[in-house]
């Protein structure tokens, strides 16, 4: 069911007396799919410090009727229209309730000039064709309702893991380089919104269509096969390999969304702290010990994990723990772009936010435990194995 929080028609008296006691705001009007879940809230309240000074929202849409849906760069936000399938507590926003999957969402981008697109989920929990049904389905409507509406421009959010990560990988890649990651998981719905972004660049000539890719994402809320990787009790080592870690703090990604927004970038973008972290550095940091396994035996875990069930996440997630995925920001840096936390800092908020979650089911959860519950590849192999090393040396020890 369709409903608006905030956007009622004002009448024609409320306008003038709206108009005589404040300016009327010059800014434009960002709408953001995806408002009430824990990114969104954040990118929203980022947003609201960003906001004009002006009119009370309940007059604007009136006072606007006239104007260009036209985004050009150098324009500030006037007006912030949160959607999602429900409401959060947000305040100074309006609130337009709607699926992103729903054909009629075109009525509830009505006035806006720019739209953030992250009604996508990135964890582990949804069941793979639900997950793909909002992520694939709903990006492809969501594109398609803002053409209809007269949007300016999209913004989509993917991934910087779309680069896939190889031996021979640069430092940095190449915001051009090609997108070579396995099409599987959640990385098959990642490449996938890609494509429809590239599509609808061609299908919507007058739709600006922008795409940020993050790094690892870490902050408040966040829960992907990353952050799952750190709630293992020892962090996967893959023998003879030689990672690169790198992040983005959610805080970090709203700055640069509002970026892009705004259309001081375009096309394809990377976003992440500088430069990057070594394997050791990055257990010194997480206080985490590692387990140390030959490529092989890790691999075939992982894909015996996957087949049987025990954990979503493909064995090819683990190739982002065992080679190196740095991006350079560069577009969001020539700019003016800059991120506020760096990768050691990132680190920290990431353990500190995995330590404070380990509750299931009002359970608090050990390591092991939370690694399987919901498990990337690299949490549940080392899991798994740690559990089956624990087994023979019980059995040891029963034999002397």
């Amino acid at each position: 069911m369709n409903s608006e929080v905030g956007d009622m028609n004002t009448p024609a008296a409320n306008v003038a007396s709206a108009r005589a006691r404040s300016p009327r705001k010059s800014g434009i009007t960002v709408a953001v799919t995806g408002a009430a879940g824990a990114i969104g809230q954040q990118l929203l309240e980022h947003l609201l410090h960003r906001c004009e000074p002006g009119v009370p929202d309940d007059s604007v849409g009136v006072l606007d009727q006239a104007r260009s849906s036209h985004v050009g760069p150098g324009h500030q936000i006037g007006k912030i229209i949160a959607i999602d399938m429900t409401r959060a507590q947000t305040q100074g926003v309006t609130w337009r309730i709607a699926d992103v999957r729903d054909p009629t969402l075109a009525k509830r981008l009505n006035g806006v000039d720019a739209l953030i697109h992250l009604a996508v989920d990135w964890s582990l929990e949804m069941p793979a064709a639900d997950r793909t049904s909002l992520n694939v389905r709903g990006t492809q409507t969501v594109v398609t309702a803002a053409a209809a509406a007269g949007v300016g421009r999209v913004v989509l959010v993917t991934s910087a893991s779309v680069y896939g990560a190889l031996p021979g990988n640069p430092i940095p890649l190449a915001e051009d380089a090609p997108r070579l990651a396995s099409p599987e998981g959640i990385q098959s719905d990642l490449l996938e919104i890609e494509r429809i972004a590239e599509n609808s660049r061609r299908v919507h000539p007058g739709l600006d269509v922008v795409v940020v890719r993050p790094a690892a994402l870490v902050g408040p809320g966040v829960d992907t096969v990353v952050t799952r990787h750190f709630a293992a009790p020892l962090l996967l080592a893959i023998r003879d390999t030689s990672p690169a870690w790198q992040f983005c703090h959610v805080h970090d990604l709203s700055t640069a969304l509002e970026y892009a927004a705004l259309g001081k970038v375009s096309g394809a973008v990377t976003c992440a702290s500088d430069g990057f972290l070594s394997q050791q550095r990055v257990e010194e940091l997480s206080g985490l010990k590692r387990v140390e396994l030959p490529a092989s035996v890790a691999m075939a875990t992982a894909e015996r994990l996957h087949r049987v069930g025990l954990t979503p996440a493909p064995a090819s997630e683990l190739t982002y723990v065992m080679h190196p995925l740095v991006v350079s920001s560069a577009q969001l840096r020539a700019s003016g772009w800059r991120p506020m936390f760096d990768n050691e800092a990132n680190v920290r908020v990431l353990v500190d936010e995995v330590r404070s979650s380990r509750v299931l089911a009002g359970r608090k959860l050990g390591g092991r435990d939370a690694a399987v519950a919901g498990a990337s590849a690299a949490g549940a192999t080392v899991a798994v194995l740690g559990a089956a090393a624990f087994v023979r040396a019980a059995r040891k020890a029963r034999g002397r």
